[in-house]
């Protein structure tokens, strides 16, 4: 019988660096994949189609949240993000452990219908070092850079939601504490009694 993965929520204010951390935390580690989710903002020149997002309009995202399709969604910056239940626990029955790189407000509304998750929230080691992160990926107007430091006041308040904080100063030490945790949760008695059932039995009687 094929062990059921675990679901990690990454979360963290824009430009702290939790997508960058997330990808190399799936590259670095096996049975371990990043949710592809739903969007209604348009494609990037650096994205691809069903692998960065899903993308639909606005009214089919409406309509996927009128069927309760999502485990999590958002409207940020003119934009619906959202993540597809049925997509996560399908990775999750077939082994998978699944991270979902998404927001504050999308973590509580997973942690309510999948509490047996594991919620990490991302630092920077500074304000200056986030402006400077969010300058120097020259994606958003200095308008919309703005905008996101006054919203990542009220992001970082909600650490004390997560059950694990990192801070991400150096990029590879931030990337060893997140393999340490999905580590050290998969060497938990509860997890490792169902993926070892077979030799406890043995060893036991």
């Amino acid at each position: 019988m094929t062990t059921p993965g675990t679901l990690y929520i990454i979360a963290a204010a824009s430009g702290t660096g939790k997508t960058s951390l997330a990808k190399a935390l799936s590259e670095s580690m096996a049975n371990i994949k990043i949710s592809v989710s739903h969007t209604t903002r348009p494609l990037r020149a650096n994205e691809e189609e069903n692998v960065s997002y899903f993308y639909v309009d606005e009214g089919s995202f409406v309509d996927m949240i009128e069927q309760d399709s999502f485990l999590e969604y958002a409207k940020v910056f003119d934009y619906y993000y959202g993540t597809s239940g049925v997509f996560v626990r399908e990775q999750l029955q077939q082994g998978f452990d699944v991270i979902l790189d998404i927001d504050w407000q999308g973590a509580q509304q997973v942690r309510q219908k999948m509490p047996e998750c594991v919620s990490i929230f991302l630092l920077p080691p500074s304000l200056d070092v986030l402006r400077k992160r969010l300058e120097n990926r020259k994606r958003d107007t200095q308008e919309i850079i703005e905008k996101r430091l006054v919203l990542a006041g009220n992001e970082v308040s909600h650490y004390n939601e997560f059950d694990y904080l990192v801070i991400n100063d150096d990029f590879d030490t931030a990337l060893q504490d997140l393999q340490a945790i999905v580590r050290t949760h998969r060497l938990q008695r509860k997890v490792q009694e169902l993926k070892h059932t077979a030799l406890l039995r043995e060893l036991v009687h």
